[in-house]
């Protein structure tokens, strides 16, 4: 099942995309083999804190996150993931690990790499370990309004 507010959302802003589901996948790169989507074009949202401020950051699952260089891309002193409480807190209505990209749902801001920008459709988790959304890169990125800067590398 999508996430209420993220379904609510995307039908406020007519939005088109595609709603799939598969089995209980808690890592992108699963989601992405048991959804039959290519890792580079399957974005996993990474909750950190920067300089005492929440973040999203978002990037391929054929990449991890290095948080060295989102530190200096992001012009902070620290940088750290968040814990899963704070996920659980930050993200009520979602599975934890499940976040969709939407972070200025939240209130959270969205930084996107520079590699998954370059794709023309993604798929992300809807809120679930079950339920992918898959759309237009462009159209994710008129909704959210993410900050592209360089922080992946891959795996």
């Amino acid at each position: 099942m999508i996430a209420s507010r993220l379904q609510q959302f995307l039908a406020q802003n007519h939005t088109s995309y595609m709603h799939t589901v598969h089995r209980t996948a808690f890592t992108a790169r699963s989601a992405a083999h048991e959804d039959h989507v290519p890792t580079k074009c399957m974005a996993k949202s990474v909750v950190f804190v920067a300089d005492g401020y929440f973040g999203m950051a978002v990037l391929p699952a054929n990449t991890h996150a290095d948080l060295h260089m989102l530190r200096e891309s992001l012009g902070a002193e620290t940088v750290r993931l968040a814990s899963e409480e704070e996920l659980a807190n930050l993200f009520p209505d979602l599975e934890v690990g499940a976040m969709p990209p939407f972070g200025n749902l939240y209130s959270v801001p969205v930084y996107v790499d520079e590699r998954l920008a370059s794709q023309e459709t993604i798929a992300f988790n809807a809120g679930t370990h079950r339920d992918l959304i898959h759309m237009r890169y462009r159209d994710f990125e008129r909704l959210v309004d993410p900050l592209i800067v360089t922080f992946a590398r891959k795996c």
